[in-house]
This record gives C-alpha cells, structure tokens and sequence, in this order.
C-alpha cells in the first residue's frame, strides 16, 4: 500500500507540476498581456520552482564527453565491460594513446543515490586514470527471477581483477571486507590500493544521527515500517525494497529547514534574474531527488551487520562461511579520508580500517582529513578537485609498481566546473 500510495501521489504532482510550467511560461510570454503585470514575474517563478520540486526524475547521465589531457581535450565514451542483474562495470574510455595510467575502480555508493553523485569524482580523476565504475540498478527494475541481493552479494560482485580502488561512503565497509577476504585467500587479483572517503568501517565512532537513526530502533521495526512491495507496473514487481522514496525523505527531514533556504534563494535568483545561482541550485537538485531502490535483504543486512552490530569493526563479519579479518590485509596500502564537518559518518569511523589492519605496515597506510569540508564535499566540488583529489592520485600512484605515466606539475585541471553543494545542504 505504501508503494501505491507514493505512486498516486508521484503522478497527480508529476500532472500538477506540467500544469504549473506551462502556467509560468504564459505569465512570462510577451505575448501576454498579463506579462507586464508587476505580479506576473513573480507568481511565474514561484510556479517554477514548484515544477522543479514535482518534475519525476530518472536516472542521470554522467555526462561527461571528454576529459582534458596532457592540456588537451579528448573524446571520453561509456563501455559497460561487464553485466549482472543488480548493476554492471562501466568503464570510461579516453580516446588516447602511449599513456600507462593506473586502472581506478570507483565503487558507488547504493544508498538510495544513482552512481552518478560520484560525477565530479569520475571527471576529476579521467585525466590521469583509468576510471572505472559499479554502475548499480534500481531494485525495482529486477525482475524477481533474478533472485536477491544482500551484502555478501555486494562484497561478491567486487572481488574482480586487482589495480585501485576508490569506495566513497557506504561501499567502505564492503570494499574493505572484499579487501581483507581476498588477501586471506591469497587472490592474485587483489587491489594495489584502497582508498575509503567517508566511510562508516565503525560506527562506534563519534556516531551521527544517521548512526543514532539506525541504532534507536530494534531491527524489527525497519523491517516492519521501511519495507515496501514494487508495484506490478514495475519490471522488479512484488520485489521487497527499501525505497529510494523513503529514502529521500529521510535525508529532506535531516536539514529540512536548509533546504527551504535553498528554495526560496531558488525563487529569489529566479526572479531577480540570476541565472547562474538558479542554475547551480537545479542542478543540485536534479541529482539530489534522482533516488533508486535498495532489495529490503541489503538494507536489512547493512542496517543489522553495519551499524548496530558492526560487526566488520569487531571482527564478526562472516563472507560464505569464513569470518573476514582485516588483519589478513598485508598487500594491500589503504588510505583513509574523512570530511572534518561530515554529519554522515563521523571522524574516526573511516580511520578505524587502518587500526584493524594490524598486520600492515604502517608505510601502507594513510590517512587525510579534509578541512572544513562535509560529507558530499571529500568527493564533490571544489575541496575535492583542489585538496583531496591530489592526495589520492599520488598515494595511488606511491603503491604502483608499474612505470606510470607521472602526474603532471599543476594546479586545478581546467575541468567542467561542478556546483559545490548550496550552503547549508549535504548529501548522504
């Protein structure tokens, strides 16, 4: 019922949101008579920012053409290298040659996001890697033939061919397990590198109130309140998930009152003709409200095993019938990144990885705090391209035997320029 529920409304406003569009475009319309009305200008934008606010989202597009390299712009195109019903490896491919760049897998988070939130992630790093990514499916979209997908899932699907890999905040603690089973098992394929950016390894850690949500409330209750049946209008219909819907209002509720500044600012560009602002604003927005379901037995598992359990942390986290022990991670150089304001995962709960791995030796480890920056900022915008990006390519490029291509002497690469987050606003 809830699912209905939330598919009726989607609609009658997806429907009141067209009306209000077309509605804004005639007050605005020179052709109008009422346009030349000192009110119009204003009840136009207002209805503007309502369509903004009701418009459906699917799911965006990287958009990323091309990519500057070596002070010269390529053509970047999108191969998918591998398939599987709950997402797919896509790889970036920069149309150049004679370059040796580490291979970069970027594991996206699936929180309710589309992979596309790591877009300035991706764009920062085309121009001296490899980039790779794990491009997941909304959960409605899988056919119940396809089984489930839970954590240990999750930890399958990226234990693959070895190089680099970046896990930016939830993929942390099954990046890092993949990690720790792959090195217990001696895999030829396990990573040069991991480097984990915000990431909730232990909880226990100055604990958030995304930690407190998820630890205040018995296991049953999330499986009583948050789980929802897909519609049969869906592919993945009968599907138990947790919805991307849900989801959304969680982290709308979290900063509600900042999010209505960001929307009367919104109205107010908007009238005042700052197109730029009211751009940067959409296009925060555009991302933000493109949200995906999870399979109620991974949201379940991460919620049990992750936070109120932590049972990676404590040593207790079992992968197909063996208990996965960070201690076994002696290859493999990690490094550590949190944001100095993240009120996602605390600091401290990402650096807790490098003390688990009491067998590393300590010049495989690393750890960076980005100052001032939160969550959505160790990854996005400006703090990430100028601070922290260059901390990861050159700890990559520390932990690689290979003969790469060096890094060249610069300051900021001269990439499309995504919009930091809007004041007051972060992303989970």
């Amino acid at each position: 019922m809830l699912y209905t529920a939330h598919e009726i409304q989607r609609t009658w406003l997806a429907s009141m949101g067209t009306m209000a569009q077309s509605t804004s475009s005639w007050l605005l319309s020179p052709s109008n008579p009422m346009s030349y009305m000192a009110t119009s200008p204003v009840l136009a934008r207002g209805l503007e920012v309502f369509a903004h606010a009701a418009a459906p989202r699917g799911k965006p597009d990287y958009n990323l053409p091309f990519a500057i390299v070596d002070g010269a712009s390529v053509a970047v195109s999108e191969e998918i290298i591998l398939r599987k019903p709950f997402g797919q490896l896509k790889h970036f491919n920069r149309a150049v040659s004679g370059r040796k760049d580490p291979r970069v897998l970027v594991v996206t988070p699936m929180s309710g996001h589309y992979g596309t939130l790591l877009r300035g992630t991706v764009e920062r790093l085309l121009p001296d890697h490899e980039v790779y990514v794990t491009d997941w499916r909304d959960a409605k979209l899988v056919p119940m033939s396809d089984g489930k997908f839970d954590l240990n899932d999750y930890v399958d699907y990226l234990i693959g061919p070895g190089g680099h890999v970046l896990a930016v905040c939830q993929p942390a603690v099954p990046a890092y397990a993949a990690v720790a089973y792959m090195s217990a098992n001696d895999d030829p394929a396990t990573p040069l590198t991991l480097t984990m950016m915000g990431g909730p390894v232990d909880t226990r850690k100055a604990p958030t109130s995304v930690d407190d949500l998820a630890t205040d409330r018995p296991y049953a209750w999330f499986e009583q309140n948050v789980i929802a049946t897909v519609p049969s209008t869906y592919p993945g219909g009968g599907r138990k998930v947790y919805p991307g819907f849900l989801q959304l209002a969680g982290f709308m509720s979290m900063n509600l009152a900042n999010h209505m500044k960001s929307h009367w600012e919104l109205f107010k560009h908007l009238v005042e003709g700052d197109d730029d602002s009211a751009a940067a604003t959409k296009a925060f927005y555009e991302e933000y409200r493109s949200v995906c379901d999870m399979t109620a037995e991974f949201y379940l598992q991460t919620i049990d095993v992750v936070f109120q359990r932590q049972s990676l942390a404590k040593g207790e986290f079992v992968h197909r019938g063996q208990l996965v022990n960070p201690a076994a991670i002696t290859r493999t150089a990690l490094l550590a990144i949190e944001g100095e304001k993240d009120d996602i995962s605390g600091l401290g709960q990402t650096r807790a990885a490098l003390d688990l791995a009491t067998e590393l030796p300590e010049s495989k480890k690393a750890y960076y705090m980005a100052e001032g920056a939160g969550h959505y900022g160790i990854f996005n915008g400006s703090k990430w391209r100028d601070k922290v990006a260059p901390v990861v390519e050159h700890f990559i490029r520390k932990h690689d035997p290979a003969k790469l291509t060096p890094l060249p002497k610069r300051g900021v690469v001269p990439l499309h320029v995504e919009p930091d987050v809007v004041p007051g606003v972060e992303l989970a």
